[in-house]
């Protein structure tokens, strides 16, 4: 059986995130859905990615895409929406509901998966041009509404389904296992629950404090002088955390990011900067991102209603009592900023000034409260990216800089597809 991971064409309401990545390379827990799709569907088959046609030129050199022109015939396909969490509920319910062809799983009008015999699988390139044609390709089969399955709908989902997927995830590490280079003057508490992988380095004064969930530091990464890690921690591999650093209660720290201060119930994206102190919590950084010193969001209403956000022009309701700040790629902080509750940060956007900036920062915008946004030229921002990028050793080639100057277009009032 192949399997096939789609995006479809909600993927559209997850911008800022998704601009300069497809949905499966975000994170929730203690890893990416990207990560999870392979985890568990593996042992079911190959599995290759559908994305959208701007995004593939780039990716595809780290991941296997979906060509349906080679679609194989003499073999089950099975479809999964990108944006669904691939736990292991989810998984048992995928595989048994749909363990023959011809079925397919919708939750609230949305397709979740879908199981085809390959000769009946539909080719066409419209179907497949950039999102997927959910309803053409269901049709021919047999529909089962279903409920309870976690499809990532709007950026804050990926928060507020964060502590729960980390505690799943936290199932996947050896923990016990000590083998990288843990100094003297390091102190390890409930090392049955702390797992540090080969080449990482915990460095003298520092406490890993595993009592009250667990600790996963991965290959290479660093923990500094007098930083403290405690309930439920993910240091993916070369990442760093800083001296005097406070990291504690469901946080994921991406491959080669850099996090300091304090932070509480977050994710860092892999290459992302957080490195002095201030306070980041309930809130997603992406890619790129760079937070000045002393940057602190808030993260809960004084009044302790449910945060409401501005996204997609629209005043939304979010039912979670905590969250903080969603950034997407490339965007930065001058030293000083101050976030309000839900604020949600476009890609490539400069924010500096005194006072809460909106809570709505638009894409690929320069500015602050005091000064208001202008748009930011895409040259100067391309410049920017390339040195960001240049400094952790991956170079901006042509593909990443036309994926790069397409979201900016969409930013300015193209559509996010071809």
């Amino acid at each position: 059986m192949q399997i096939i991971i789609f995006e479809d064409s909600d993927v559209c309401h997850l911008a800022p995130l998704t601009d300069l990545k497809p949905a499966c390379r975000l994170y929730t827990g203690g890893s990416s859905l990207y990560e999870k799709f392979l985890q568990g569907c593996s042992s079911h088959g190959p599995v290759s990615f559908h994305m959208r046609r701007c995004l593939r030129p780039w990716y595809g050199r780290y991941m296997p895409l979906f060509d349906e022109t080679e679609a194989p015939c003499d073999s089950d396909i099975l479809l999964i929406n990108s944006r669904l969490v691939f736990d292991q509920s989810a998984r048992k319910r995928v595989f048994g509901d749909l363990s023959v062809s011809g079925r397919s799983l919708f939750q609230g009008g949305r397709l979740v998966a879908a199981r085809y015999s390959g000769k009946d699988l539909p080719r066409s390139s419209d179907i497949w041009s950039d999102t997927l044609d959910t309803q053409a390709i269901a049709t021919g089969t047999r529909s089962l509404e279903a409920g309870g399955f976690r499809l990532v709908s709007r950026p804050w989902d990926l928060i507020a389904y964060h502590p729960s997927q980390m505690q799943a995830d936290g199932e996947l590490f050896p923990f016990g296992r000590i083998d990288g280079d843990v100094r003297k003057g390091a102190h390890l508490v409930c090392r049955s629950n702390i797992r540090i992988a080969d080449g990482a380095v915990i460095h003298p004064g520092a406490v890993l404090d595993a009592s009250d969930g667990y600790i996963a530091i991965g290959e290479e990464a660093v923990v500094e002088h007098n930083a403290v890690l405690a309930a439920n921690v993910v240091l993916q591999p070369r990442s760093r955390v800083k001296a005097a650093a406070r990291i504690y209660s469901n946080v994921c720290i991406g491959v080669g990011a850099k996090a300091g201060g304090e932070i509480e119930d977050s994710v860092m994206e892999p290459f992302s900067n957080k490195q002095h102190d201030g306070f980041l919590g309930h809130s997603y950084i992406s890619s790129w991102c760079n937070l000045g010193a002393g940057t602190i969001t808030s993260d809960l209403r004084n009044d302790y209603k449910s945060v409401r956000v501005e996204h997609e022009g629209v005043l939304t309701d979010t039912d979670m009592q905590f969250l903080g700040l969603v950034m997407g790629e490339h965007s930065k902080s001058a030293i000083g900023s101050v976030f309000n509750t839900g604020t949600i940060a476009g890609t490539s956007s400069n924010i500096f000034g005194a006072g809460f900036p909106p809570k709505s920062v638009p894409s690929f915008s320069w500015g602050g409260a005091d000064s208001g946004f202008a748009p930011y030229d895409v040259d100067r921002a391309v410049e920017t990216a390339r040195r960001v990028m240049r400094r952790r050793n991956i170079d901006m080639d042509a593909a990443y800089e036309e994926m790069f100057r397409f979201a900016a277009s969409c930013s300015r009032g193209g559509s996010r597809l071809l």
